[in-house]
């Protein structure tokens, strides 16, 4: 097989917002690598997701706004950070959940979701992500009670 040929069969598993997705995510791990002092990163990391809050879509912008502002106050010890072009909220450098606008793959409704490493366990099967078409008080109470739990 040439390697035209492995390219072409290559690009055909990923679609474009999702090769846009990891090239973004590739920048971030630079960006992040560059960074100095661990509060100028900490700073640095929230002030580009507020960025990439504010690039979005409207009924996005107002969603990942209020989610951000849920999962800070629920969860004060969680850490904003990009995560493949998305706001997420990181342990340990690991991520444990993540705001994902529908534009960002041309979906029908955002997403916010939550990794392996929430600690959301309950019995043998448990939501990991929720579709979102609009915030009301009470989404944000059960995603505020999430993310308390998933942030253990």
């Amino acid at each position: 097989m040439t390697s035209t040929r492995k390219t072409a069969k290559r690009t055909e598993t990923f679609t474009e917002e999702e090769r846009a997705a990891m090239k973004e995510r590739a920048q971030e791990v630079k960006a992040s690598a560059r960074r100095g002092a661990r509060a100028d990163k900490a700073a640095e990391e929230e002030a580009a997701v507020v960025a990439k809050i504010a690039e979005m879509q409207e009924s996005d912008r107002v969603m990942a706004e209020r989610i951000h502002a849920v999962v800070k106050a629920s969860a004060p010890g969680l850490a904003p950070k990009l995560w493949y072009g998305m706001p997420a909220y990181a342990k340990d450098g690991k991520v444990v959940c993540f705001f994902q606008s529908a534009q960002k793959f041309n979906a029908r409704y955002a997403t916010f979701g939550f990794n392996d490493k929430a600690d959301l366990d309950e019995g043998t099967m448990w939501p990991t992500a929720f579709a979102l078409t609009r915030l009301t008080a009470a989404d944000e109470a059960r995603i505020g009670e999430l993310v308390k739990r998933a942030a253990g």
